[in-house]
């Protein structure tokens, strides 16, 4: 059921379920604008900008903003709410794309891209716990499913905004973009309210923070589904990271790689929806063991071909292959994050924080232990991935074995 929380200076507020897929999902774009955005424009960044030679660490720096963001917007969304954290989060996201679009040299698009992660890294940190403060159980992560439906439409639409951005300007049009969309996102985020209960405000000191990081690592389900989505996410990032190469070095198909890459996004969105409905009838515990399994077990069969085929099997095959088990992961993610918050009831800020910084940090690590390592045949992908598939749904079975966490609907 809808909670009703409030700002502490105004009545309780009632938010239907659409508006609030519709807030999630955008502070979810919000995110993912700023990597896919700029996707397009790096060859011109480096034709242009002063010191600019190894573009791929504009991302690399986004991302590292963003997991040390996730560290601290949790303890300070518990403490001053949900609302303020979000909008000053997208404040430091305004101020940082301004600063990116008027670099007056790498180094300090670099810096720029830090602290841009670093304001990103609220709304999209924040999701989760948003939802935790308003749903509950199977509700949240029926919830969340739909709010990765939306989401996904994002990478797959924000590069070709980028494309035609640059037809009209420079690379800088580029940045300029998402500034003005935060500024969309602070009046959506005033205007939406204060989701988090001013009872279960906690305070913002290191031993109280300390001891509710420590109740997040003690919790099994807790740690078990974050650590099942660490290990899946560090498959997906092997996913980012390296079929753009595997298109180009291994296939020669780097024309059409923007293409079937949207079309990757597209196909998983309907099973997404399917997953929703899945969530009322047999609960998010199942959902999240089938996709899972299912990722996992095609993974590892898929090895043996690939062995067989001296690491490159056809592409049309490879190609099949790579929409199941992105898809199928990417149908376990969000019932994942509602099965590790559903125990942490007031610490939901906090466990937030710690399931994201696992997320990006350590799924980003592991993913370019095999990103290095993949350059004329798909091996390392294919290794990689039923590698961490394997050890992901381990880790769901394991946290899935706790009596507190129900396998079918309540």
């Amino acid at each position: 059921m809808l909670a009703q929380n409030g700002l502490d200076t105004a009545p309780p507020t009632q938010r239907s379920e659409r508006s609030t897929i519709a807030y999630l999902a955008f502070l979810g774009v919000m995110l993912a604008t700023g990597i896919d955005i700029a996707l397009p424009a790096f060859g011109s960044i480096e034709r242009e900008l002063p010191g600019a030679s190894n573009t791929s660490l504009l991302i690399t720096a986004y991302l590292i903003g963003m997991a040390i963001g996730q560290l601290v917007v949790g303890p300070v969304s518990d403490r001053y709410g949900r609302q303020v954290t979000v909008i000053v989060g997208l404040g430091l996201y305004l101020v940082a794309a301004i600063a990116a679009a008027l670099s007056p040299s790498f180094a300090v698009l670099l810096i720029a891209r830090v602290v841009w992660g670093l304001g990103a890294s609220a709304p999209a940190g924040l999701r989760a716990a948003i939802a935790r403060d308003l749903y509950t159980g199977d509700d949240m992560a029926r919830i969340t499913t739909i709010v990765m439906a939306v989401f996904l439409l994002g990478p797959v639409f924000i590069p070709l905004v980028g494309e035609g951005l640059l037809q009209f300007g420079s690379w800088r049009l580029v940045f300029w973009a998402p500034a003005i969309l935060s500024l969309v996102g602070i009046g959506w985020c005033w205007r939406f309210g204060e989701t988090l209960d001013p009872a279960q405000r906690r305070p913002l000191r290191l031993g109280p923070v300390a001891q509710a990081g420590r109740t997040v690592i003690r919790t099994r389900v807790t740690i078990g589904f974050l650590m099942a989505n660490m290990f899946l996410s560090g498959a997906f990032f092997i996913f980012l990271g390296s079929t753009q190469p595997v298109f180009e070095r291994v296939y020669d198909r780097a024309n059409q790689f923007a293409w079937l890459f949207a079309l990757t996004g597209l196909v998983t969105i309907p099973l997404l929806l399917i997953a929703n409905r899945l969530i009322d009838k047999v609960g998010a515990v199942r959902v999240a063991t089938v996709g899972a399994s299912i990722s996992c077990a095609f993974a590892v069969v898929f090895i043996a071909p690939t062995i067989g085929a001296d690491g490159i099997p056809t592409f049309w095959l490879w190609y099949s292959w790579l929409v199941v088990v992105t898809s199928s992961n990417t149908i376990a993610a969000p019932s994942l994050y509602a099965l590790a918050l559903e125990p942490m009831g007031e610490l939901a800020g906090t466990a937030s924080s710690v399931f994201s910084f696992a997320s990006f940090a350590g799924g980003a690590g592991l993913a370019a232990i095999f990103d290095i390592r993949v350059d004329t045949t798909v091996s390392p992908f294919v290794i990689g991935y039923a590698l961490y598939t394997t050890v992901g749904l381990a880790a769901v079975l394991w946290a899935a074995r706790d009596n507190g966490v129900a396998a079918h609907p309540s």
